[in-house]
C-alpha cells in the first residue's frame, strides 16, 4: 500500500470491515404480559438453557411469559436484625460485661477532665 492510500483515512477510527458474511445468531422471541395490560417482547439466543417465566415490565409489575403459569413463590427468609446477629454472638451476660467495662472507663475518663 503506497503512502497516498493512507492519507486523511482516519487511522484506528473508521473500520473497514462489512457485515456481508456475518451470520447473526439464532433468535427466539419471547413475548411477556403485565396485568396492566402491557404487552413486551424480548429477544433470546435460541439454544438459551433458562428463559425466565418473569420478566419485569416497563410500568415496573411483573409480566408473565405469554402461555405459561405463575411460579410458586419460594418462602422468604425473615430479616436478621442487628440485635440477631449481635445475639448469635454474645450471650446477655457478655453484653452486661461490656457495658459495665465501657461505662467505667466513661466515668474514669470524666472525673479526669473534670
Amino acid at each position: 500500500m503506497s503512502e497516498g492510500s493512507l492519507r486523511g483515512t482516519r487511522l484506528g477510527t473508521l473500520s473497514y470491515e462489512n457485515d456481508d458474511r456475518v451470520v447473526p445468531a439464532d433468535r427466539l422471541l419471547v413475548t411477556y404480559e403485565c396485568p396492566g395490560g402491557h404487552s413486551t417482547t424480548v429477544p433470546f439466543y435460541a439454544e438459551a438453557d433458562d428463559i425466565p417465566v418473569l420478566w419485569e415490565c416497563r410500568c415496573g409489575a411483573e409480566a408473565l411469559q405469554v402461555d405459561h403459569e405463575r411460579p410458586e413463590d419460594k418462602p422468604a427468609r425473615p430479616a436478621r436484625t442487628h440485635w440477631d446477629m449481635l445475639m448469635e454472638r454474645r450471650t446477655i451476660r457478655d453484653l452486661e460485661e461490656l457495658l459495665d467495662e465501657r461505662l467505667a472507663l466513661l466515668h474514669a475518663s470524666r472525673r479526669k477532665s473534670a
